[in-house]
């Protein structure tokens, strides 16, 4: 017998060695209103036909959790691969991109042909079919090489690639009515789970949407993001262009030599954008009837704004203007001012924790002609102090105001809009696993963050993992709702990032205790990092963004 620890409802029972999860969890009485999609077993997520066979502590799982959603929309993206392969054999599927609360797919249907209306319809029929037979997902554990043979006879070359170089013995992959498909984590237990989702013709491709995460028996609400895919579009063009669709392409380029060429490319990429930037907004300061005075720049955290606002600055000298620029946090209120999250914690993120009026009025000052003395936030004392810092604008200034609350209208809503120019960065992360395992852009921020945080003291890994969710749902509230009023989107994600922060990331990971809740999320990215061959930071240039948060830039 094993004891099992329910921390649902805070009781332990005995169960038969080598009872499943999902048996397990029908033995607790506590409230489930949605199914339960997995479960933290001794900290680490598995599926609900994970074993028991010794005493463990198990956390029971359902969509409105981080692990539940991704259970269930990994299982989701098999769902969709199976109804194209049932109905067009040959066919590929490349689950591109989460967008529009939704996951962005193009299906290659093997004939020439582009995909129509009724062909979405006929894939959304036998996705439903397939739900109701209730088919199992089966996971088989092999060998590395007997699962590169299984693919590389499939024609999943992708698979075969990332397979090739994650340096694994054994790796496991699943089937679903006999389709085999890759994933990098688990899935649910059967398509039966699967009730909630929807297609629709997206781009010349699918949309696939899922789940509303508060509100499971409802579609998440669909929201049009043209700019946000348009960045994504442009990006995933470069990288045809250099033939990298996915990891196992880029790490194959590593392992040839080629790394110094990537970051030298990806830098090159950056740059060019950067300038177009600086003269559009040049063009525009140059209108004798409305010209651009005002430049503002926001994103989520650890998007690289402060990096970004210096390189404009230098490319806005380099056409002839005069930038002046300070952050929305000098204008924090006093930390004992600060509004607090439920828990009593500070909420640095919500938007009245700048003053946003007083801000408002040195910045009405500064566009009449005015010279200001702007303050500074003492981050250690938590107060606005006054150090003597006073800025003047002049004929060919323009002024960079630079936070994550920059693009809230009531900053600066006494400005007129000709004067405005507005800048979204965000990681617009464009490569995948493979075809079938896209990459959050938020993992791209989460490991900036822990690296950024560890080596600058600030906090542990184990503290910013803490604090992510808290940090994921101000981002919602207070600053994507403005991402798609920007003039320019600004993707900051960089194509071999993952490949260096693993120098880093990995050695800071490993000190988050195991028996904390915050070791399923190290672990899961420790998991992650391994698909990526590592690539050392000695040739990133003291001005590339990726210096803000690996340390050893010139800004």
């Amino acid at each position: 017998m094993v004891k099992i620890f329910c921390k649902n409802t805070g009781t332990s029972k005995e169960f038969e060695e080598g009872t499943s999860l999902g048996a397990i969890s029908r033995e607790f009485d506590f409230d489930k209103p949605y199914d339960i999609l997995a479960a933290k077993v001794n900290n680490v997520a598995h599926g609900l036909k994970f074993n028991a066979y010794h005493s463990l502590d198990v956390e029971f799982l359902d969509y409105r959790t981080y692990i539940g959603r991704n259970f269930y929309c990994r299982s989701l993206c098999f769902l969709l691969y199976k109804g194209v392969k049932d109905l067009f054999p040959g066919s590929a599927l490349t689950i591109r991109r989460p967008i529009s609360k939704g996951y962005f797919c193009s299906v290659d249907k093997g004939d020439g042909t582009g995909l129509t209306e009724a062909d979405v319809d006929a894939i959304r029929a036998r996705m439903m079919a397939l739900v109701e037979q209730d088919l199992v997902f089966r996971r088989h554990e092999v060998r590395v090489d007997e699962a590169i043979k299984k693919f590389t006879e499939s024609g999943d070359l992708d698979k075969v690639k990332l397979l090739e170089t994650c340096g694994e013995v054994y790796v496991y992959y699943y089937t679903l009515g006999g389709t085999p498909d890759y994933y990098c984590a688990g899935l649910v237990p059967s398509t039966g789970y699967l009730r909630t989702w929807s297609v629709s013709p997206y781009h010349g491709g699918i949309l696939l949407r899922v789940p509303d995460r508060h509100h499971p028996e409802n579609l998440a609400p669909f929201i049009e993001q043209p700019k946000t895919f348009e960045v994504f579009a442009e990006s995933r063009k470069w990288n045809s262009i250099m033939d990298l669709d996915n990891v196992g392409d880029v790490n194959e380029a590593i392992l040839r030599g080629n790394a110094s060429d990537l970051i030298q490319i990806a830098e090159a990429l950056q740059e060019k954008k950067i300038v177009q930037i600086a003269e559009e907004i040049e063009r525009r300061h140059n209108d004798p009837d409305f010209p651009v005075r005002l430049v503002l720049i926001t994103g989520p955290t650890s998007s690289g704004k402060s990096t970004f606002c210096k390189r404009l600055s230098i490319q806005l000298k380099a056409c002839g203007l005069h930038p002046i620029s300070f952050s929305t946090d000098d204008y924090f209120v006093n930390r004992l001012d600060t509004p607090k999250l439920p828990d009593g914690s500070f909420d640095f993120d919500n938007f009245e924790t700048v003053d946003h009026d007083y801000l408002q009025k040195d910045l009405l000052k500064l566009l009449s002609g005015e010279e200001v003395e702007v303050p500074e936030f003492n981050f250690v004392t938590g107060l606005r102090e006054y150090g003597g810092k006073k800025l003047k604008l002049g004929e060919r200034s323009v002024l960079l105001i630079e936070g994550i609350h920059a693009l809230n209208p009531r900053l600066s809503d006494q400005v007129p809009e000709s004067e405005k120019f507005r800048i979204f960065i965000n990681t617009i992360t464009s490569i995948s696993l493979d075809s079938h395992n896209c990459i959050p852009t938020s993992d791209n921020r989460l490991l900036r963050r822990i690296v950024r945080d560890f080596l600058k003291g600030a906090f542990s890994a184990r503290e910013t993992i803490s604090n992510w969710p808290n940090v994921r749902r101000s981002e919602v509230k207070w600053i994507y709702p403005f991402q798609e009023d920007a003039d320019v989107l600004f993707n900051s994600a960089y194509l071999v990032e993952f490949a260096v922060l693993r120098t880093q990331a990995e050695r800071i990971l490993a000190t988050v205790p195991k028996n904390c809740q915050e070791y399923c999320e190290a672990n899961r990215l420790l998991q992650f990092l391994h698909y990526f061959v590592p690539v050392s930071d000695k040739e990133i240039p003291p001005t590339s963004l990726l210096r803000g948060f690996i340390g050893g830039g010139s800004f």
